[in-house]
């Protein structure tokens, strides 16, 4: 078993979770990468963390942090790696942003200067914007006085592997954005960077651990047993349904009944649709419905709200 593991943990890349949370839990491995990224050197104060996750209120569903850290002035850096495009990564940055900030200052604290700076870093393989850049930084401008800034302290960046604006960025930028992408011995050897060799070595030891090996399989197989259950369930559940009100209405609620237990075990949309192997774009008005009836997420209840709003058949086919 160790042996698989290790072989399969071999194939991985930066850009794949696993490995990326794995290496960056090394405090020197992500300073130099938030550093290589923002094209400033970042010092940390403290050790990094790596899948934090934070819920301001149980009636609200919760986010994980990839990695985290903060610097000697108090700023915060929080980096989320994106293989896979959902198609709502803005907004999503935006209550990522949102949630952090809350759970920034303590009950009762009076000044809200006292929050600190933050800057959360998307990383992903793919153009969100659509027009080239490999970094994409949002800071509060005014509208009507572009000069104007809001200076809350808070940014957001969203950085590109695929990007075309070669000029404006070094060499060791546009090294680590191959190798991201395919972090193999060959990519490594080619740059100049010391610092992406360096991580390249905490790259290979991880690779090579038979302890990484044997957690990234254990990894693997609980996803892989999830969906397995999660589609035997759901032709089960969807041939009982099927036969009292239509297949078509049976395999929506059995949808609805999947997602609803996967919310009481507080995993998020995105495990959720992971598991199940469905786009979050299909499930999002099931969960939002869902949030309504938490903590028991009565999946009669979440189907009946839920069809209030997709209460048209061919609507409703058309969200899974």
């Amino acid at each position: 078993m160790v042996n698989n593991a290790v072989t399969k943990l071999e194939k991985l890349n930066l850009v794949d979770k696993f490995l990326f949370d794995a290496v960056m839990e090394d405090a020197e491995a992500y300073r130099i990468a938030v550093s290589i990224l923002l094209e400033n050197e970042i010092e940390f104060l403290e050790k990094t963390g790596t899948e934090k996750e934070l819920r301001v209120s149980p009636q609200l569903r919760q986010i994980r942090l990839d990695v985290f850290s903060m610097d000697r002035k108090g700023k915060i850096y929080y980096t989320e790696m994106q293989k896979r495009n959902t198609g709502n990564l803005r907004r999503r940055s935006r209550y990522y942003q949102a949630q952090l900030d809350v759970s920034l200052l303590e009950p009762g604290s009076a000044d809200f200067n006292l929050l600190n700076d933050s800057c959360l870093v998307l990383i992903a393989p793919f153009d969100i914007f659509g027009r080239g850049l490999y970094r994409y930084t949002f800071e509060g401008t005014c509208r009507e006085c572009p000069d104007l800034s809001l200076e809350d302290g808070a940014a957001r960046i969203f950085i590109n592997t695929k990007g075309r604006n070669r000029e404006a960025f070094s060499q060791e930028f546009l090294d680590f954005m191959e190798y991201i992408t395919l972090s193999t011995d060959e990519v490594a050897q080619k740059t100049e960077s010391v610092r992406i060799k360096q991580l390249h070595g905490n790259v290979r030891k991880i690779k090579a651990s038979e302890k990484m090996g044997v957690k990234y399989m254990q990894t693997w197989e609980e996803l892989v047993y999830a969906r397995q259950d999660g589609r035997e369930e759901g032709r089960e559940e969807g041939r009982e349904e099927g036969r009292q009100v239509g297949q078509r209405e049976g395999e929506v609620r059995k949808l609805v009944k999947l997602v609803c237990k996967k919310m009481a075990k507080n995993k998020t949309i995105e495990r959720i649709a992971d598991e199940l192997e469905e786009e979050e774009s299909g499930i999002q008005p099931i969960y939002e419905a869902a949030l309504k009836f938490a903590p028991e997420y009565d999946y009669e209840k979440v189907y009946e709200e839920y069809s209030k709003s997709y209460c048209q058949p061919s609507k409703k086919l058309e969200m899974i």
